[in-house]
């Protein structure tokens, strides 16, 4: 029997379930509500921030299985790169329960405009293709996780 597990949040009813890293989570169902644990038969979602674009956006963010925060940012930002080992670490620590997705305002203005992004950086939680909150300006890892705490 193996000794190590993963505590994985099934991201439909929110059941803690413990998985085996030998056996993976590409078959697992939660143990209560008996969704599967992998949405869309992805392992555990990314372990770092995914780049999104204007032409991807809507399929990889608004039409998530799972809930994603947004980091609208730009290359030359301070408070943005400030931010960003914070959002790699969350990206690791909230995998499989929530998708970190940076979008580079400058190259993809369109996705900016929409969502009313004025200032950078610009963290917007979305779940189920809704806005369910954000944040403007550099914020601490515990001001981004209480954020989080709505969803996980």
């Amino acid at each position: 029997m193996s000794g190590a597990r993963n505590l994985v949040r099934c991201p439909h009813c929110g059941a803690n379930n413990n998985i085996d890293p030998q056996r993976g989570i590409e078959h697992a169902r939660c143990g209560r509500c008996h969704a599967p644990l992998a949405p869309g038969g992805a392992s555990y979602g990314p372990s770092e921030p995914i780049v999104v674009t204007d032409a991807d956006f809507s399929e990889r963010v608004i039409n998530s299985r799972l809930p994603v925060l947004v980091d609208f940012w730009a290359p030359w930002c301070g408070p943005c790169r400030q931010v960003a080992p914070v959002l790699e670490d969350l990206a690791r620590e909230y995998r499989g329960r929530v998708i970190v997705a940076k979008l580079n305002v400058d190259e993809n203005g369109y996705t900016a405009r929409e969502f009313r992004v004025s200032s950078i950086p610009t963290l917007v939680l979305i779940r189920d293709g809704n806005e369910l909150n954000r944040m403007v300006g550099a914020q601490s890892r515990p001001h981004i996780e209480r954020l989080l705490s709505m969803v996980v």
